[in-house]
């Protein structure tokens, strides 16, 4: 592959040709009835780096573009049995997005007109020269790259005010309550099983409302001290308290005119709730160490994995906290309830990592998609983004199979049983009394369980890579490993 090094009267175009292909060689699907004009081609394209499959026939063509995947069908219009129009209408029937140029004897011209209406790139008479072959290949290759550039920067634009979902009845209904909401300025109570998407579907409540040019600023609860949460919610005046050393605005003064996201806040401590309280009634605040109060306009939104129903009879959540948070209340169901929607999440990730790893990965086989859809997911669309990330990382590809998934997911028979879901939930039933006791051990001993815990939580998040769940954990993997020989956690 490179620089076409003949020089003539046409060099200069050569030397395009070969400098172009550089950047875009890929696989090319010749398909011809005549045996001479396949080889002519096939030698001038591998000369400038492209790879060459080989087509006699309609029906051939399409055999291989459903076993291989090439970027390009060069297609000749008059073939005995399946001609090229009609071979060019499957494609395109199929929903195959694939530059096709077709070839043309004398005398066919106007059928390569039509071919054109019917979506053919463009076409080249016979005889052709084959530079002029290798320049058009070239370009049809680089429109192509360019389209599928700015449809991936649509996608990513359009990730930004909306959010990725599939199509089960449960998911349009939230969508559909959330939307509605979106337009009002009440406060929103988010709840669902960890990993079920709350941020992400907070952020698009954000954009789909009249807020959504103004800060969407997230806040995650969980871990954060009485006084480190207050300072990040209300920021705190200089001298405040020991370390203040100077002004420090909160999320809420930053969020002005825009939404804030409370994730994870069904712990926050007592004296955080009453102060929450006072602001949601009557939307002034006042710094740490401040008294001046302070004034913004600010829409809450807040999520929890927590029964706060239970956390408000026990007298663990402040009820009129409860009932000022509680006034739009949409429960987003867990994965394994939303069977649907696996096929197009697992598809949606695998476009996703493919693009960000640049594996060029392009579909998932029948077979590990099956699985996938069998598999219970107790950590939800978090636990299968990662799947498919890890799955994309260390597969060769182009196509994720069934041996590039994990082996709990890859040996699973069918759906899961009602015995695994009933143990999805008396795990998640274990794991809220342990974080009720929490408060009942000594400081140093909660600590601790509390740490295990969130690294235990970071590596099944992680599918078990150190590297990936120490950078969750804002830890160094060597510190992540210190800690594990500590727990005496295995993986």
């Amino acid at each position: 592959m490179g620089r076409v090094k003949e020089q003539d009267s046409k060099g200069s175009q050569r030397v395009l040709v070969g400098v172009v292909v550089e950047a875009l060689a890929g696989t090319i699907l010749v398909v011809d009835d005549d045996a001479d004009t396949r080889e002519v081609l096939r030698d001038r394209l591998e000369s400038v780096g492209y790879q060459v499959l080989l087509a006699e026939g309609g029906r051939e063509c399409l055999e291989s573009l459903d076993r291989q995947n090439p970027q390009l069908v060069l297609l000749d219009v008059a073939m005995p049995g399946m001609n090229g129009l009609e071979v060019l209408t499957e494609i395109r029937r199929r929903g195959q997005d694939i530059p096709v140029v077709m070839i043309t004897a004398f005398g066919t011209i106007e059928r390569a007109v039509q071919a054109m209406k019917k979506g053919a790139y463009d076409f080249i008479p016979k005889p052709f020269d084959p530079d002029h072959i290798a320049l058009v290949v070239a370009k049809a290759l680089d429109r192509q790259t360019l389209k599928r550039n700015v449809e991936v920067l649509a996608e990513q634009v359009d990730a930004r005010h909306r959010i990725v979902v599939g199509e089960s009845a449960q998911m349009r209904r939230a969508v559909d309550l959330g939307r509605k909401a979106a337009t009002s300025k009440s406060t929103i109570l988010l709840l669902g099983e960890s990993g079920t998407g709350k941020e992400v579907f907070a952020r698009a409540i954000h954009n789909w409302s009249e807020r959504k040019e103004k800060p969407f600023v997230p806040i995650n609860c969980v871990g954060l001290s009485k006084e480190l949460l207050e300072s990040e919610l209300f920021g705190h005046e200089k001298g405040a308290f020991t370390g203040a050393l100077q002004l420090k605005l909160g999320k809420l003064e930053l969020a002005h005119g825009g939404t804030v996201f409370l994730d994870e806040f069904g712990d926050i401590s007592t004296e955080v709730q009453t102060k929450l309280l006072r602001f949601l009634q009557e939307r002034e605040f006042e710094r740490v160490g401040g008294t001046r109060p302070i004034s913004v306009d600010v829409r809450i939104i807040a999520a929890t994995n927590r029964d706060l129903d239970a956390a408000v009879k026990n007298g663990q959540f402040r009820e009129d906290l409860f009932y000022r948070l509680n006034v739009i209340r949409l429960e987003l169901p867990p994965l394994r309830e939303r069977k649907d929607d696996i096929a197009d999440l697992a598809n949606y990730f695998l476009r996703k990592f493919s693009i960000e790893t640049k594996k060029g990965f392009t579909k998932i086989r029948n077979e590990a998609l099956e699985r996938l859809v069998a598999h219970t997911w107790p950590g939800n669309v978090r636990e299968l983004a990662n799947v498919i990330e890890n799955a994309i990382v260390l597969g060769q590809g182009p196509e994720l199979t069934l041996q590039d998934l994990p082996a709990k997911i890859a040996s699973a028979q069918g759906a899961a049983t009602e015995a695994e879901q009933v143990a999805v939930h008396h795990s998640q039933a274990n794991a809220e009394v342990a974080d009720q006791t929490l408060a009942a051990q000594s400081l140093p001993a909660a600590i601790e369980r509390f740490e295990r815990q969130l690294i235990e939580q970071a590596l099944r998040d992680c599918g078990g890579t150190k590297l990936r769940a120490a950078k969750q954990l804002g830890l160094s993997r060597q510190g992540l490993i210190k800690k594990l020989k500590r727990y005496g956690i295995t993986t």
